[in-house]
């Protein structure tokens, strides 16, 4: 009889024991979801604040170009459409703009199709790639993602000023006489170099 107690007494204590670990373990767990949907909420903010980019053209060339390149035009769209509601909708965003940023190497207008040019479109495209892989790891580093959107900003102007020099260069009038020195040149290009023969110096047969 005593033996039984003593097994009831110890399953008792043990089902207690069980118990109270099962809810510690239960209290942790909802401690570190609260945590973590603190940390999505924060980052969310962040990200939100942070996500201003320079949608519309800054320079004349810009503006100009947006009539006759379609990708310039539908990227610079692509970033006024500002997500919203949850950090999902960025993480498709920044996908989004990785592609449409891709785009802008086709159809360069002729007059902006310079290694100038190109070369500020590469380093665009690059930090458009790095927002979408930050804001899609598992821990979005919320502060490097708002940098980045600064950074992106910077590209824009830089490439969208290129743009006004080229532009700008292109317009400089042709000086007097210039135009007829380039000619004069082109054409001392084209003559053969063939020897001058003097008729008073005997041929050697």
């Amino acid at each position: 009889m005593k033996l039984k107690m003593k097994y009831n007494l110890a399953v008792f204590f043990s089902l207690i024991f069980l118990l109270l670990s099962c809810k510690d373990d239960n209290q942790k767990r909802i401690a570190e979801n609260e945590k973590a949907i603190q940390r999505r909420e924060i980052i969310f903010t962040n990200v939100q604040k942070g996500w201003v980019f320079y949608d519309t053209p800054v320079t004349e060339a810009s503006e100009n170009s947006v009539a006759t390149w379609s990708e310039w035009r539908i990227f610079l769209a692509e970033l006024a459409q500002k997500p919203k509601k949850t950090i999902g909708a960025f993480q498709q965003k920044s996908k989004s703009l990785t592609k449409k940023a891709m785009a802008l190497n086709d159809n360069i207008p002729f007059e902006f199709s310079k290694p100038q040019i190109k070369s500020r479109i590469s380093t665009l495209i690059t930090k458009v790639q790095m927002l979408d892989l930050f804001l899609n790891l598992d821990n979005i580093p919320d502060k490097k993602v708002t940098q980045l959107v600064a950074e992106i900003n910077l590209e824009l102007v830089s490439l969208q000023r290129q743009m006004d020099k080229i532009v700008d260069k292109s317009n400089i009038p042709v000086e007097e006489g210039e135009s007829d020195l380039l000619k004069m040149m082109d054409t001392s290009r084209a003559i053969p170099n063939t020897p001058i023969i003097d008729p008073n110096i005997p041929r050697v047969e």
